[in-house]
């Protein structure tokens, strides 16, 4: 006859790993779900990431405009020592900045050198480019080819 105390100790250890693999089970269930639900917000917000650049490739043109409609252009100061320095931050050549501003390189040239003052109808471009930052700027480049 076996002994009665290791027959209780077989009979709690299968218990407990009954109990065990019970509560176990309910954690893996949840923690599918939890990566379920991850998995689905990550795709939900990589399809708004999309959509939203999109939208600012459509809207970027617009933007530089609207924000300087606000601002009187008697307040807009100009400098050719400022647009040098911007350009050299942005780290860009002076085609890439004319190219960014709509103007030509000699244009934009005679801008840093003094010698010519931008037209009031330019000054929102430059207006808006000086808000914009080096990714932002080459991002630009990019999208005008």
């Amino acid at each position: 006859m076996a002994n009665i105390a290791t027959v209780l100790k077989e009979e709690i250890r299968r218990l407990a790993r009954k109990e065990v693999k019970e509560q176990t089970e309910l954690l893996k269930r949840q923690s599918a779900q939890y990566r379920r639900d991850v998995a689905a917000l990550k795709r939900t917000a990589a399809s708004l990431e999309r959509r939203l650049a999109l939208l600012e490739k459509k809207t970027w043109k617009k933007a530089p405009a609207q924000e300087v409609a606000e601002l009187p252009l008697e307040k807009v100061r100009f400098s050719a020592k400022g647009l040098r320095s911007h350009r050299a931050r942005l780290g860009l050549s002076g085609e890439q900045y004319a190219k960014l501003l709509g103007v030509s390189t000699q244009t934009l040239y005679n801008w840093e050198q003094g010698r010519s003052r931008p037209r009031s109808s330019q000054m929102p471009s430059i207006v808006g480019l000086r808000k914009v930052t080096k990714k932002e700027a080459l991002a630009r480049l990019e999208q005008l080819g």
